[in-house]
């Protein structure tokens, strides 16, 4: 049995998840079992329509969760730190045993960054999973000290944003 890779995708750039979930498309084209836990984000996005339809679709492949209530813009609230325990709970729970061959923390770096969770449960976590489970941790503003503990680090730059000319994000390039 392999031991399982931490990868992490963070940076200010766009395209965090989406790299992410490019990931779990080879995942699941061989056959492999997938979970995908959103941290933070509470709205429906073309990504979670698609994981949400793919997982009732074919049982047993894949489980979505989103458990958040929004990115953080002051200090997190009990609510958003009841939430993002549950999260990580989840992903212990996900994370035991053998069914799942790659899990993904989407946001868990930005949750790091903003409070929600510590490094150092985050930094526990990853060490005491089970060895063969594969894990993308993806967010903005990724400690240091998580950075040091994975096996691929990939930091998306923002370059240029349209949002910042005042566009409004597209159908199916939502950001």
């Amino acid at each position: 049995m392999e031991k399982g890779l931490v990868l992490i995708n963070t940076g200010d750039g766009k395209g965090k998840t989406t790299a992410a979930l490019g990931t779990v498309v080879r995942a699941l084209g061989q056959g492999l079992v997938v979970a995908f836990i959103q941290f933070i984000k509470n709205r429906a996005t073309g990504e979670s329509r698609f994981l949400e339809e793919y997982e009732k679709n074919n049982p047993g492949r894949l489980k979505y969760q989103r458990l958040g209530l929004g990115f953080i813009k002051n200090q997190p609230g009990p609510a958003d730190l009841a939430l993002a325990a549950e999260a990580l709970a989840l992903a212990r729970e996900l994370t035991t045993g053998d069914r799942y061959n790659l899990v993904v923390l989407d946001e868990i770096c930005a949750a790091m960054a903003t409070g929600l969770v510590t490094t150092t449960e985050v930094a526990q976590f990853i060490e005491t999973r089970s060895p063969q489970v594969n894990l993308i941790l993806t967010g903005y503003g990724c400690p240091e000290e998580i950075i040091a503990i994975a096996d691929t680090v990939t930091e998306m730059k923002l370059i240029k944003h349209a949002y910042k000319k005042g566009l409004k994000a597209r159908l199916g390039l939502e950001w």
